[in-house]
């Protein structure tokens, strides 16, 4: 019985031994190709991938850091600021576009208009997402796409500071329309277009908004953004319409939006900014019955960079910020007909205010794909806005986050 199993088993080996030597050379063959991944298939195909998660810890001492702050709207709160996705095929000639989408705390507050009217907890938005076309120096655009202005950028990883700036919260972030971009030579470049106005996918006003820009790099060290845009906004605060205000189409002023960016490299590991902002709207209302104005607010924030090792980085902001009749941050809240503010809440609205900041952002750049941020930041303010625990008001606010970066 044995040597029966025995001899069926060396049958059974000899037949399959070709097989197994077969096998084995063919195997031996083909682990030498290089496997093909996802992204060399994208990339060969011209399509480029990229993202990253965005997550941090944030406190604040003060109830009501939205008072002066862009994001930072929660005291005392973990958060999964943004988880963002972008999808781009931008050839040098001819047809190309890009999808850039985001989830996350920061999706509401990037929403444009009818979007950013409804609940606050919205956490998805469609960050750009146009079509092109590039012919030799000249490249047009038409859809959803990020504005020409600020010094900082919604793209989380472009910035070295955790928190935003003021002026970052001054201007839109996106605007619906046509750009057309013509590079005169790689020294000057110059944007022109015409779009639906601040952070508005549906229009808000009868007439458009112009953007026009020009980007100047006299030497690789030095580049100059200038930017201005120019068209009617809804005669309140922020030109964020409510529902209410959208129907009725209505009051309007001209608004004026003049930004102007400098960087300058002085070497490899240290770096320097500066931005200047002035935004003016005429036909204002800084409350319910009051004769028309013309309202303004205006700021300068200057930066530095210095990486001491390829892993660690200080960045550091300093701004000032003047909001001449609450226009930007208080506008009309609380005030009744004739100036008199009768919500205890918002005691300076339709007042002007002066603000100051300062920030300092220490960065473990841990590999290319993960970073890791501390920062402290200190807020001032020339009227006592910040409210306490007690209820009672006072105008300095300090805040401390943690924040993880995660890119790919």
């Amino acid at each position: 019985m044995l040597d029966r199993t025995l001899r069926a088993a060396s049958v059974a080996l000899a037949l399959l031994t070709p097989g197994l030597v077969f096998a084995e050379d063919q195997t031996s063959t083909t682990t030498t190709d290089v496997p093909a991944t996802i992204d060399k298939i994208l990339g060969a195909s011209g399509i480029a991938v990229s993202g990253y998660l965005d997550g941090s810890y944030k406190y604040i001492d003060r109830t009501n850091p939205s008072a002066v702050r862009v994001f930072t709207t929660q005291q005392n709160s973990f958060t999964l600021n943004q988880a963002a996705l972008q999808i781009a095929k931008q050839p040098k000639e001819g047809f190309g576009g890009l999808i850039n989408v985001m989830a996350g705390s920061d999706a509401s507050i990037f929403s444009s208009y009818p979007y950013n009217t409804g609940p606050s907890n919205n956490q998805f938005d469609v960050t750009q997402a146009y079509g092109q076309y590039a012919s030799g120096p000249f490249t047009v655009i038409a859809g959803k796409f990020t504005t020409l202005q600020s010094y900082e950028v919604i793209w989380a990883p472009a910035n070295n500071n955790t928190s935003r700036s003021i002026l970052f919260g001054a201007v839109p972030f996106t605007h619906t329309g046509v750009r057309l971009t013509y590079v005169e030579n790689d020294k000057l470049t110059w944007i022109g277009g015409v779009n639906n106005g601040w952070d508005q996918v549906s229009a808000t006003t009868p007439s458009k908004t112009i953007e026009l820009g020009t980007v100047i790099t006299p030497t690789k060290a030095l580049s100059i953004t200038l930017s201005d845009l120019n068209g009617q906004a809804l005669s309140t605060a922020n030109a964020v319409p409510t529902p209410v205000q959208a129907d009725a189409k209505g009051p309007y002023g001209e608004r004026n939006s003049f930004d102007a960016v400098v960087t300058y490299t002085v070497s490899d590991p240290l770096s320097f900014g500066a931005e200047y902002l002035n935004v003016s709207q005429d036909n204002y209302q800084a409350y319910t019955g009051a004769t028309p104005v013309l309202a303004r607010y205006d700021g300068f924030a200057l930066y530095a960079t210095y990486l001491f090792t390829p892993q660690w980085r200080l960045a550091l902001r300093g701004e000032n910020f003047q909001d001449r009749n609450g226009f930007h941050f208080l506008g009309t809240a609380g005030c009744a007909s004739g100036g008199a503010c009768v919500d205890p809440a918002q005691p300076y609205a339709g007042q002007s205010t002066t603000y100051r900041e300062f920030t300092a952002t220490l960065s473990w750049l841990k590999t290319e794909h993960v970073e890791l941020r501390a920062e402290v930041r200190g807020d001032h303010a020339s009227n006592a806005v910040f409210l306490e625990s007690s209820g009672t008001r006072n105008s300095t606010m300090m805040s401390f986050a943690v924040e993880g970066l995660y890119k790919f």
